[in-house]
């Protein structure tokens, strides 16, 4: 594996022939302190689950540089209120941080509430807060008795776990926002709800679009697109599907024990996960005139997808990937998107991968290609210079590292303008890797 790997990290680092240890890759699991993960902290997670609700107010109660760092950091769309776009933050200093920061807090939601008329506030607990002790649970329960509305603690220091940790936060406030509306038993549920969405690009929106098709009523979005109105209909659904398994499993799970709903994961990225998806979807909810709908729909955009795949496979067949990303689904996805390119995935790596992820990664990965999790940018470095990877999947942590190597890169992570999931997104992203990884500029470069 070679010298440069830190020993701590090596049980985290596997080639599929050699595997790694007889219980397999070791993951899921706090990141190493310092600089050597990639991995982001407890609050990011949280943050950028709820942060797409699109007319919720989100206070950070810490230090101004945690409000600025989750800014306006996805590229999550919105047909309503753009209210999400803003940031809140109680600005902590010093002096709080001696005597306390519940009375800044306080003086936040008062004049939020008194400003713009709030009816949804999450306030988010940052690591200054987890340190001196303030009671954000108690001041968020006193505002709900004051003005009447939702006001919701998120009790996410950043050093008190992992991201997905932070996902976890995340479903547990929106299970306190939309418990209340539970249905009775005996009502009739229909639809579906879509977990795990983010609405990047416009996504979410070519799914529904796919829904409406087949005759099948999309009831609630978690979180892209959401609005509070829209969120307290979700027990109403038949069927929970959940695109980003990391962020939303666990919301999906408790929805099941306490409302009734089923669930399913589901992937809308490639032709393959996107028809497979969308027709278990209408096998499970729809009668037979839905299903021979979906099957139609399934059909046709996978003839005319493969047909324009074709013009461009000459052009990409032979080359190289590395694939790093957050959730394991999403990374079974783009090796299966690659293989119908004519890809070779040689590296594959998560931030929140969970083994049974993994194992589905060994059995779809060529023998010698490496996986590794939480992997830091040395790491990704070394192997992708090992496997001369032609390019690089991320996010935008590792722009500046593939484009230092002298290799291409697709942001394949939440600032993104342009969709990639769907069937538009399968054109959109295959477009994209082929001007990436083709481009003459590489032929100039050489790496740092």
């Amino acid at each position: 594996m070679g010298e440069e790997i830190l020993e701590v990290r090596k049980k985290s680092i596997m080639v599929k022939t050699l595997g790694c240890s007889s219980t397999g890759i070791e993951c899921d699991k706090a990141s190493v302190s310092g600089s050597v993960s990639q991995r982001a902290c407890v609050y990011c997670g949280a943050r950028v689950v709820l942060n797409p609700i699109t007319d919720a107010f989100h206070i950070v109660h810490g230090p101004i540089g945690c409000a600025s760092y989750t800014w306006d950091i996805r590229g999550s769309l919105s047909s309503g209120s753009d209210l999400y776009r803003n940031s809140f933050s109680t600005d902590l200093r010093e002096k709080d941080i001696i005597f306390g920061g519940a009375a800044k807090l306080t003086a936040a939601i008062d004049e939020v509430v008194q400003k713009y008329q709030a009816k949804l506030i999450f306030v988010y607990a940052t690591c200054i807060v987890g340190v001196i002790g303030d009671d954000v649970g108690a001041v968020c329960t006193a505002a709900e008795k004051k003005y009447k509305i939702r006001v919701i603690a998120v009790k996410a220091p950043g050093f008190s776990g992992t991201k997905r940790q932070g996902y976890k936060l995340a479903c547990d406030a929106m299970m306190r926002l939309i418990r209340p509306y539970q249905l009775s038993k005996d009502t009739l549920h229909h639809g579906v709800n879509i977990l795990g969405d983010f609405n990047l690009a416009g996504e979410i929106w070519l799914i529904k679009n796919y829904f409406k098709k087949i005759g099948i009523e999309v009831i609630s979005t978690f979180t892209g697109d959401a609005s509070y109105e829209k969120l307290i209909k979700a027990p109403s659904a038949a069927l929970n599907i959940v695109q980003c398994a990391g962020s939303s499993m666990y919301l999906a799970k408790l929805m099941e024990e306490e409302f009734g709903i089923p669930y399913m994961k589901v992937s809308f990225f490639g032709i393959e996960d996107t028809s497979a998806s969308i027709m278990r979807v209408a096998q499970m909810l729809g009668d037979a005139g839905v299903v021979e709908k979906a099957v139609n729909l399934t059909k046709r955009e996978s003839c005319r997808l493969r047909s324009f795949m074709e013009k461009y496979r000459p052009y990409l067949a032979g080359k190289k990937a590395a694939i790093y990303v957050g959730g394991g689904f999403k990374a079974i996805s783009l090796i299966r998107q690659f293989n119908e390119m004519g890809i070779e995935t040689v590296v594959v790596g998560t931030q929140t991968g969970k083994k049974d992820e993994y194992e589905v990664i060994q059995s779809i990965v060529n023998d010698d290609t490496v996986i590794l999790d939480d992997a830091n940018p040395a790491e990704l470095e070394f192997f992708m210079k090992q496997k001369k990877a032609d390019i690089l999947v991320g996010g935008v942590k590792e722009r500046p590292l593939a484009y230092k190597l002298g290799i291409a890169f697709c942001d394949h992570n939440h600032e993104r303008k342009h969709a990639l999931g769907g069937y538009e997104g399968v054109e959109n992203f295959t477009k994209e890797i082929n001007l990436s990884i083709n481009s003459p500029v590489w032929e100039c470069m050489t790496a740092i």
